[in-house]
């Protein structure tokens, strides 16, 4: 797997230089198991989603619009639109791709969030020379964190009889809330941000369309403005 001992430890300091991260998603990882638990998905289905998707905004969304009845389509386009940033992420890293075997590529796309984009884009400020296995380590211990954390809320809602009477109902708007604060990286992000929100606005006050595809064409608008501003 690993073609030198620099690979190997790379990959090491990544996973441990992330936990600091990886643990305050944990928190909200929490808050999407207990939500899942709403939408009547167990520990096994949960842990499935977490590994094959492993994006924790775009997996709050998508069970969220399941839970309010939004159906199995919306929750797979609302979730596939929020992530549509992910794009932009990994093509501002493709120099960690280039001339790896598509295997590599795959799995580095998939490790890829916001907390280990940053983490290895801040350690190459400071002048360390970080690349794909920084990035893969990193990645791995994200998303063990995140499964970790998304299961024991699924455990911790399913044992207790009436998880609303706790609040526990609220925890999914807290976590969206910390997510959407974590992304904010600019003031210029205040564009994309109100255009998504007036989209949104337009299209479901005078109710032209349902609030789930409302919500799915003002991220498309903010993701699209966000892409055409960074390529400006």
């Amino acid at each position: 797997m690993f073609k030198s001992g620099n690979n190997t430890q790379e990959f090491i300091n990544g996973f441990k230089e992330v936990v600091p991260l990886a643990i305050g998603a944990g928190i909200y990882g929490l808050a999407f198991g207990l939500l899942a638990a709403q939408a009547h998905m167990d520990e096994l289905q949960v842990g499935i989603m977490g590994t094959t998707v492993f994006a924790g905004a775009s997996q709050i969304i998508a069970v969220e619009r399941i839970v309010s009845g939004g159906g199995a389509l919306v929750a797979i386009i609302a979730g596939a639109a929020l992530n549509l940033r992910l794009l932009l992420i990994t093509a501002s890293i493709r120099d960690v791709y280039a001339g790896r075997p598509f295997w590599q590529v795959v799995l580095g796309a998939h490790l890829t969030t916001d907390e280990n984009w940053a983490l290895m884009l801040s350690a190459r400020a400071e002048g360390r020379s970080v690349g794909y296995w920084y990035l893969v380590g990193a990645g791995l211990m994200m998303l063990l964190v995140w499964l970790m954390a998304t299961i024991a809320g699924v455990t911790f809602a399913t044992a207790i009889p009436d998880p609303r009477a706790l609040g526990t109902d609220f925890a999914f708007t807290a976590a969206f809330i910390a997510i959407a604060r974590s992304l904010w990286t600019c003031h210029w992000d205040f564009i994309p941000w109100v255009t998504s929100f007036v989209v949104v606005a337009l299209l479901i006050l005078p109710g032209f369309v349902d609030g789930s595809w409302a919500m799915i064409a003002g991220g498309v608008a903010g993701a699209t403005l966000a892409g055409l501003r960074r390529n400006g």
